[in-house]
This record gives structure tokens, C-alpha cells and sequence, in this order.
């Protein structure tokens, strides 16, 4: 693919415009020096919209543009349900989780488990989450994206990785969360705006001169199986997407543990102002993934008319670019690598929050809040450095990263929501039960999958969650019921919200209702 000089000069404003725009948020005012709730919290003054747009600059990565483009060209509109199933659990985080965490005023969530728990959890937690999020998030993130680079430009995997690690450390190792925030909102106008011109490319090109509707149509006439939300039994997809477990069986687990309990997507509501300002954002937030899979899934159904041949389908969206125009293809390869290096960013600083907060603090405490501070830089940098070299080993000989990685998490996620789920709203659970919960989530996830191979992996989650609760409530009263002052009060907790939210969380809920409706 050839890029043109206006390609190459879109591409270099935008990158030095985000470097920019970083370090100018990141100044300090004369006489002080950043501490651990600048870095780690920005301070807690983010507003919604900077939440709202950075939930989704984190969300949106390498992992979700191409490989859900590629689900989509494999599997079709069907993938969708993972965006806009997450639009409402957005809605019930903001309204039943948000008010607690926000209460405990918190860094991390390892640090809400050790409130809840004890030190055991809190420390098996961290461990775990820094594991996760290295050698599956940062990898996938790294690696996908770096594929991209290649396709696009022949640029060799291994540069395009270490481009998109210094780029993200570049603007994010100094400022922290608030530059990685702040930040946020350019990328996602570029994703945005990027990602709806390649759609209307596309469907402009499919519907030979009948505008972008008749693209649609078209697309819609000649590939009507892609655009079944459901999948039958019969669907030789069914085992990644089984009927209507996408709406009500293990896929809400999944995106649970996601939205809710997951560092680096909930700590930048932690930095809210406060907690209508979290909502506020939480609910933007829920709009921005009903119009994801119009800019990640539609261009993957659409490679299938225009790309047919593909050796790969997570090199849909890469190989959309060569029907984009000058000027164009600079912006969306724009978009995209702002996609790819918001979401690095959000991960390298979760991973240094969780490492200095939840271990390094808690075992040589009383140290200087620059001590700490230079601490969270440097498991930046080393976590960027291990993925790095961890990444074409873990993923390489994957065809749909992204389906892979739900698979992965989902021998964990059961364990994490029973755990934090009945840590806060049922206050006889014990710090033993919690564990035991969330260690058996893999060791029943395993079982299953050995013993029964034909389940499919959503509705694997589903069983395994009900298994955990079961497990996490038998041994929660057999044992001695935990301190008072550990239990979550929550008539101490307002879950009250404003008419604004209300309207919000209805209008996705109609959304959602002609969505699925539309294309059952």
C-alpha cells in the first residue's frame, strides 16, 4: 500500500500533536510535585466527558479494530453483542457499582478486596491482574497493532511494536492518568471520525454508485447470514456465539468483570470529580459502544464482498485502507494508531498503579511520593518491555486474536465477579469463601473444557459462575462470619441518580430493544 506525502504529513501532525497536548496537561504548577493521586487518579479531576471518552480510547484497541473487524468478516454482525451488550452493563455499573467504589475512595480495585477482605486477597488479586494484563492485554494490544503497521506499511512487526511502545510511553510515562485522559479525547474524535469514513468508503464501493445505503442494502442481500444477531444451533459459529447466551447467559459475566472490575477501564472513573460526574461519563460512554460495531464490524462484513481472498481475517480492516483516498487513508491510519496507543497507555498506567500501590507500597511503605511516582514509570516501562517480548509467541499463530482472548479471560472472569459481587452486596461472605471462588473459576473452567469440549465458551462462563457463588456461599458459612466494619453498608450507599442518567439508561435500553429487534 502506498501512502502519500498528505498521508505521511497527517499522520506526523497527529502524532506530534498528541505529544503536545500531553505534556502541556502534564505541567505542574511552580512548587509541586506530582504525588500518587496526580499520577495514579489525575488528581480526581476528571470530568464526564474526559471519563466518558477515555473509557472508550481505552476499551477501543488494536484488539477490538482488528480483531473484531476480523470477527466480523469470519462470524458477521453477530460479534456486535459484545459492544452493545456493554452499553447497558456500562448503565448498571454507573448505577449499583460506581457508588460503592466511589465511597471507599480507592486506587485500585485490589485495594477495595483488601477493605472487603483481607491482605491475601488484595495481594493474589494484584498478582493475578498484573499477569493478565501483561501477558493478554498488553501483548494482544502490542501485537495486533503492530500487524496492523505491517500490513499497512510492510513495516517489520517487531519496529511496529517498538514504535508503538515509545509513542505511548512518550506521552503517557510523565503525565500519567491525566495525560492519558486528556489525550483520550482527541483519539477517540479520530477514531470516530476515521472509522465512519472508512464505512462510508466501503458501502460507497459496494454500492457501486448507489451512495451508502445502497452499499448496505447490497452488503445485506448478498451475505444474510452475517447479519443474523442470533445464531442457531445450526451456524458453524454457534460454539463462539451460542443463540441467545449473548443476551442472557455468560456473555453478562464477561462484561461484568470487564466494566466493572477491571483496573484499566474503572479507574478513570475513579478520578471523577465526583460521582454524577462519573455517571455522566459512564453514560456517554454507553452511546460511544452502540456506535462501535458501525466503525469495527461493518468494514470486516464488507472486506468479504471487497476482499474475499483473505489468508487472515484479522487483516480485514488493515487491507480496507488500500480503497481509502489520499488524505483519508493518512487520517484512519491515524485514528487507528490512536486506538492502539490510548489503550497502551491505559494499561502500562493501571499496571503501575497496581504495582506500586497494591505490592510495592504495601511492603516498603512510608517512602516519598516521588519515590513512588518514579516507581509506577518504571513498571511502565517494564511491563511495555516484557510484552514486547512475549507477544509473537503468545499470538502469533492466532487467526482471530480477539475471539482468543475471551476465551482466555473467560476461565477467570466468573471467579472475579462472584467476588466482588457478593463482597458488596452480601456481607456474610468471607475473605476464605471470596478466594476459594475466584482460584475455582480456572480450576472449573479447565474441568470443563476437558470434560465437556462441545460447550461453548459463553455458556462455559455462565455454569462456572453459578458454580463459583455456589462454592463462595458454602464455605462463607461454614467459616466464622467476617468482621462488621469489613461488610459494605449499603444503607450507607446513595444509588440514587439524576434524571439525566435515567433518560440515558432508557434511551440505550430502547436502542438495544430496535437493534436486536432489526436483526434477529
Amino acid at each position: 500500500m502506498q501512502l502519500s506525502v498528505l498521508d505521511i504529513s497527517i499522520f506526523v501532525a497527529y502524532v506530534l500533536t498528541i505529544i503536545g497536548i500531553a505534556w502541556w496537561v502534564s505541567r505542574e504548577k511552580a512548587g509541586h510535585e506530582k504525588n500518587t493521586n496526580d499520577y495514579f487518579l489525575a488528581g480526581n479531576s476528571l470530568p464526564w466527558w474526559a471519563i466518558g471518552a477515555s473509557l472508550i480510547a481505552a476499551n477501543i484497541s488494536a484488539e477490538q479494530i482488528i480483531g473484531m473487524s476480523g470477527s466480523g468478516y469470519q462470524i458477521g454482525l453477530a460479534i456486535a453483542s459484545y459492544e452493545w451488550m456493554a452499553a447497558l452493563t456500562l448503565i448498571i455499573v454507573g448505577k449499583f457499582f460506581l457508588p460503592i467504589f466511589l465511597k471507599r475512595q480507592i486506587y485500585t480495585m485490589p485495594q477495595f478486596l483488601e477493605q472487603r477482605y483481607d491482605h491475601r486477597v488484595r495481594s493474589v488479586m494484584a498478582v493475578f491482574w498484573l499477569g493478565v494484563y501483561i501477558f493478554v492485554n498488553l501483548t494482544a494490544v502490542l501485537w495486533l497493532g503492530a500487524l496492523a503497521i505491517h500490513t499497512i506499511s510492510g513495516v517489520d512487526i517487531l519496529y511496529g511494536m517498538i514504535f508503538l511502545a515509545l509513542f505511548s510511553i512518550t506521552y503517557s510515562l510523565y503525565g500519567g492518568l491525566k495525560a492519558v485522559a486528556m489525550t483520550d479525547i482527541i483519539q477517540v474524535v479520530l477514531l470516530v471520525v476515521g472509522g465512519v469514513f472508512l464505512t462510508y468508503t466501503v458501502l460507497t464501493l459496494i454500492g457501486d454508485g448507489g451512495g451508502v445505503v445502497s452499499g448496505f442494502v447490497t452488503l445485506t442481500r448478498e451475505l444474510p447470514e452475517k447479519f443474523d444477531m442470533i445464531l442457531a444451533p445450526s451456524n458453524p459459529h454457534y460454539k463462539d456465539l451460542p443463540g441467545l447466551s449473548v443476551l442472557i447467559g455468560g456473555l453478562w459475566i464477561m462484561n461484568l468483570s470487564y466494566w466493572g472490575f477491571n483496573q484499566y477501564i474503572i479507574q478513570r472513573a475513579l478520578a471523577a470529580k465526583s460521582i454524577h460526574e462519573a455517571q455522566k461519563g459512564i453514560a456517554f460512554a454507553a452511546f460511544l459502544k452502540l456506535l462501535m460495531p458501525l466503525i469495527v464490524v461493518l468494514p470486516g462484513i464488507a472486506a468479504v464482498v471487497l476482499i474475499p481472498d483473505l489468508e487472515r481475517p484479522d487483516q480485514a480492516y488493515p487491507s480496507l485502507l488500500s480503497f481509502a483516498p489520499s488524505g483519508l487513508k493518512g487520517l484512519i491510519i491515524a485514528a487507528l494508531i490512536a486506538a492502539i496507543v490510548s489503550s497502551l497507555a491505559s494499561m502500562t498506567n493501571s499496571i503501575s498503579t497496581i504495582f506500586t500501590m497494591d505490592l510495592y507500597a504495601k511492603y516498603r511503605p512510608g517512602l516519598s511520593q516521588h519515590h513512588y511516582v518514579l516507581i509506577g514509570r518504571v513498571a511502565s516501562f517494564s511491563a511495555l518491555a516484557v510484552a514486547m517480548l512475549v507477544a509473537q509467541p503468545l499470538l502469533g499463530q492466532f487467526d482471530q486474536a480477539f475471539q482468543y482472548i475471551q476465551e482466555f479471560t473467560g476461565f477467570f472472569t466468573p471467579g472475579i465477579v462472584t467476588l466482588f459481587v457478593l463482597g458488596m452486596f452480601w456481607g456474610r461472605t468471607t475473605a476464605t469463601g471470596g478466594l476459594v471462588a475466584a482460584l475455582g473459576s480456572a480450576l472449573f473452567s479447565v474441568a470443563l473444557k476437558l470434560l465437556w469440549p462441545e460447550l461453548p465458551f459463553i455458556d462455559r462462563v455462565g455454569v462456572v459462575f453459578v458454580l463459583c457463588v455456589m462454592v463462595a456461599i458454602l464455605v462463607s458459612l461454614l467459616g466464622q462470619a467476617p468482621a462488621t466494619e469489613r461488610s459494605v453498608e449499603l444503607k450507607d450507599i446513595n444509588f440514587s441518580t439524576r434524571p439525566g442518567f435515567n433518560l440515558s439508561a432508557l434511551a440505550v435500553v430502547i436502542i438495544l430493544v430496535a437493534f436486536y429487534g432489526a436483526w434477529w
